[in-house]
């Protein structure tokens, strides 16, 4: 591309703009950041929380491309990131920290959020991977009884078969009932769709 040719949204990237956005901002002294943390600390938030975090997102862009390929998306952790970064400066400002802590105490916090998210995504994802295994091996011993009753088993007939508490039989077919019923409505109106036309 050529000085003064047009640029496109789609030819630059968010991560682009917020790299060239950290890269124009001039660094804060010591005294300008113990100035903007009283700021912070007598009115809350405001310009001076706002300047304090903008300077911090270098620092968090960095903490989230470190954590790449950790089951969390490198836009997603600096949006949380930031989010944790505002917090930082505000709870540090109001423990009256000295200027030339700051960086250090945001980026620990930070650094502690972005792992908390990353793991409670892995947490999540197991989850949904168990509630996946669930619900095959509750189907395969409905389909199994289903032959062998020659009808639909109970709760309790399917709570022997798999060896479950009837609780848990019961969420788990109540879930994929629940599913089946949408699914079954989407088929049912895709064909709506296919007659009409």
């Amino acid at each position: 591309m050529r000085r003064g040719d047009a640029v496109t949204r789609g030819q630059v990237t968010d991560r682009e703009i917020l790299d060239a956005k950290v890269r124009s901002l001039p660094p804060l002294s010591e005294p300008e950041t113990a100035r903007l943390l009283a700021q912070v600390r007598d009115s809350g938030r405001g310009p001076a929380l706002d300047e304090l975090v903008e300077h911090q997102i270098a620092a968090i862009l960095e903490l989230a491309e470190a954590r790449r390929g950790k089951g969390v998306e490198v836009g997603d952790l600096t949006q949380e990131g930031t989010i944790a970064g505002v917090v930082a400066v505000m709870e540090y400002a109001g423990q009256k920290g000295p200027a030339s802590g700051l960086d250090r105490f945001v980026a620990r916090l930070v650094a502690t959020h972005m792992d908390d998210t990353i793991e409670l995504a892995a947490i999540e994802r197991a989850g949904d991977e168990a509630f996946v295994r669930d619900t095959e091996i509750y189907e395969a011993a409905e389909i199994r009884a289903r032959h062998e009753f020659g009808r639909t088993p109970t709760v309790v007939e399917l709570a022997a078969e798999l060896g479950w508490p009837e609780e848990r039989v019961a969420i788990v077919g109540a879930m994929l009932n629940d599913a089946r019923a949408r699914y079954d409505a989407e088929i049912v109106e895709f064909l709506d769709d296919v007659e009409e036309e």
